[in-house]
């Protein structure tokens, strides 16, 4: 893949809204050791925002859980010292559950939204996805704020609205029930796993853009085994381990950073409108873009694709940690 690929743009059905190829995830700019292993302070965060809002891909995603506020905060005070959110520039945000007790009511969705809108300092966001009802306490109860979440739409409060949460198949019933515009899937379509796969094409049959986040798997993929175990928010076992150097001695052999190949996996499926990519630092911002345009030879994908892989869900032993 060469050229300016990351500045591909797709449309999100008949929304008017326009996403380009790469699309920057902000957990990590929340704090959130318990998830990443490591801290974001606010300086850094607030120059990776910034960095963000100077770079060629005009688009981001956050959450209200993400760091407990802190990431949306943190992305809202750029906004406010910069007058505005620069020009052309896509936010996607998410409802949240009541994280202390699970509660996903009509009542919380409309808080998450309120909340999110003073942190992020906007009166509207471009994408608002419906997130997590895998952690609510009642499905039932999400059914009835998703399509509270649709009037937030006719209202003028989104243009856009999706589905965002990981577990396949909570998700995919619900994909069947409601016209989503877009959905959010992560660490389950990548180098090393195809988990979503099956979602992915129910996605493309409905006409739902699809983002695909988390194309470094939280860690190894982008890192390498040498500095990193981390997969999925865990540590990878010996056979993720196994899989991964594999994928690292094809790359090796052709001078290929291991980020490079696991990105352009998720870029060049044309069932993905967007992949999320997490950044933590601003330095972080410019390496996507570089891993975006590398050039990988056709021979390389065959040896890449060629590999085994997983189709488990990758976070099924998780313990989710607001932090």
């Amino acid at each position: 893949m060469t050229g300016q690929a990351a500045l591909r743009t797709s449309p999100v059905g008949t929304t008017g809204v326009t996403i380009p190829a790469i699309c920057f995830g902000t957990s990590a700019l929340g704090d959130m050791p318990g998830t990443y292993g490591y801290s974001v302070d606010e300086e850094r965060a607030l120059a990776t925002v910034r960095a963000i809002f100077d770079g060629p891909c005009k688009f981001l995603d956050t959450s209200r859980t993400y760091g407990l506020g802190r990431s949306e905060e943190r992305i809202g005070k750029v906004i406010r010292e910069r007058g505005g959110l620069p020009p052309g520039f896509v936010v996607s945000t998410k409802l949240d559950r009541n994280i202390e007790t699970g509660v996903f009511d009509v009542a919380q969705a409309r808080r998450s939204l309120e909340e999110s809108l003073t942190a992020l300092n906007l009166d509207r966001v471009h994408i608002l996805h419906f997130h997590d009802p895998e952690y609510a306490a009642s499905l039932d109860e999400c059914r009835v704020s998703i399509g509270d979440m649709f009037k937030m739409k006719e209202e003028g409060i989104a243009d856009a609205v999706g589905l965002a949460a990981g577990n396949v198949e909570v998700m995919m019933p619900l994909l069947r029930e409601w016209e989503f515009d877009i959905l959010i899937t992560h660490n389950r379509f990548m180098l090393t796993n195809r988990n979503a796969e099956p979602m992915i094409d129910l996605a493309r049959e409905r006409g739902t853009a699809v983002m695909n986040a988390a194309p470094f798997a939280g860690g190894v993929l982008a890192k390498g085994t040498a500095k990193s175990r981390r997969y999925a928010y865990q540590d990878a076992t010996n056979e993720t381990m196994t899989s991964v150097r594999a994928i690292e001695a094809i790359c090796a052999e052709h001078d290929i950073p291991i980020g490079a190949a696991a990105l352009q996996f998720s870029m060049r499926d044309g069932r993905v409108a967007s992949t999320v990519c997490g950044v933590s630092k601003p330095e972080r911002v410019e390496q996507t873009l570089t891993w975006a345009n590398w050039d990988i030879p056709d021979a390389v994908w065959e040896a890449l694709t060629a590999l085994p892989y997983d189709t488990f869900d990758p976070e099924a032993t998780r313990v989710w940690d607001p932090g």
